[in-house]
Formats: structure tokens, C-alpha cells, sequence
């Protein structure tokens, strides 16, 4: 596997498919299935952390009472 500085999400993902095709096919021995499934294991963590990111950086913009604009975690309720 590269680097992740060499991964996108999007080719991660990918992988990451490709993988489970592979491993659901049944056709591949024991000990590639356990590397393909270590790799993917890698993929996941490498997508989680990149959803994560992408998590922290998106904000809802609404209004306080007083109607100035403000920036509120995407998963809170209005207003708090």
C-alpha cells in the first residue's frame, strides 16, 4: 500500500472495493486473503480519518437572536 500522502480518499475507497470484491469472489488463498484484509483494515482507518477531517471543517452558518451571523457545528440544533 502507499503512502497515505499518496492516497485520496477517492482512490482509498476505491481500493478499499476492490478489495472486498476480491475477498467475496472466494478465490483467493488463505494467506492473500489475510493480507488483502490487513491492507483494507489500513483503508478504512485512512477513510475514517479523512471523513473525520472533512467533518470538523463543515459548519452550518445561521443566525443568533440577535441576528448576527454565526457558525455552529453541523449537528447542533438551531440556535445553541
Amino acid at each position: 500500500m502507499k503512502t497515505n500522502k499518496e492516497w485520496t480518499f477517492e482512490k482509498a475507497l476505491g481500493r478499499l472495493e476492490e478489495i472486498a470484491r476480491q475477498l467475496e469472489s472466494g478465490d483467493i488463498p488463505l494467506e492473500d486473503s489475510l493480507k488483502m484484509y490487513e491492507e483494507g483494515m489500513k483503508l478504512i482507518e485512512f477513510c475514517n480519518q479523512k471523513l473525520n477531517e472533512a467533518e470538523k471543517k463543515v459548519q452550518k452558518l445561521s443566525r443568533n437572536p440577535e441576528g448576527d451571523w454565526i457558525t455552529e457545528p453541523l449537528d447542533s440544533p438551531p440556535g445553541e
